[in-house]
């Protein structure tokens, strides 16, 4: 993403503030996957050469999206066209670091035609700005006192502070932790998306089912996961 004896922002950097969009995440080489681990924790990208170092600010929201296999039918493949070693090789492509880094994985479901044919409205765009804008106010509110001003931004000292749980939802975290093979790191992160949920629906308190919401949405299947 750099080069040169004297080094430019690259698209980290030039996504701060913003979001950085990658599709057909898999696609992408390894290796540059991985120079986004560092930034995606501290947010903020370090560039040491012989004679300086260089910090650019890359505080950004990564989105990314992928197909469920190579061939993009899994599991509807009629044809059969990925073999488990091309599934295992194109699932490979995200390392369990990364993906420890990215708070929310969705599996998107194929769409049956009754239901795009179906003309029944879903919520409007306007109420879950709503929504989404009172949560921010709560965030910014919890923080005001810190240098920092929503959830995605918290760290160890203040998910120990601001994301308490009771017992049955630590029991909830445990057993996804056990099931699942999930990091430390991902621990962290169920915890700041279940405040977030809570924020969402004004609830003080993060209760059992914000915890389960919130290991729903790391719930892919790791056996892919072997990086």
């Amino acid at each position: 993403m750099y080069s040169g004896s004297y080094p430019q922002p690259g698209e980290i950097s030039l996504a701060h503030n913003g979001v950085l969009f990658l599709d057909e995440m898999p696609e992408f080489k390894r290796t540059v996957l991985e120079v986004m681990r560092q930034p995606l924790e501290d947010r903020e990208v370090t560039i040491s050469r012989a004679r300086f170092t260089v910090n650019y600010p890359a505080s950004f929201m990564l989105v990314a999206s992928m197909n469920p296999s190579p061939s993009g039918f899994f599991p509807d493949d009629p044809n059969n066209t990925s073999s488990v070693y091309e599934m295992q090789r194109y699932m490979n492509k995200l390392s369990g670091p990364l993906l420890d880094r990215i708070d929310i994985h969705i599996e998107v479901q194929k769409v049956e035609f009754e239901q795009l044919a179906e003309k029944r409205k879903g919520e409007k765009s306007s109420d879950i700005r709503e929504r989404v804008l009172k949560a921010r106010d709560i965030q910014n509110k919890r923080y005001q006192h810190l240098a920092i001003s929503s959830n995605a931004q918290i760290g160890p000292k203040e998910i120990e502070a601001f994301c308490e749980v009771d017992e049955t939802s630590f029991g909830l975290i445990k057993l996804a932790m056990e099931k699942l093979n999930l990091s430390a790191r991902a621990y962290d992160r169920i915890l700041k998306v279940a405040r977030t949920i809570a924020d969402l629906e004004e609830s003080e308190n993060i209760l059992s089912h914000h915890i389960s919401e919130a290991i729903q949405y790391r719930s892919l299947d790791r056996e892919f996961w072997n990086g």
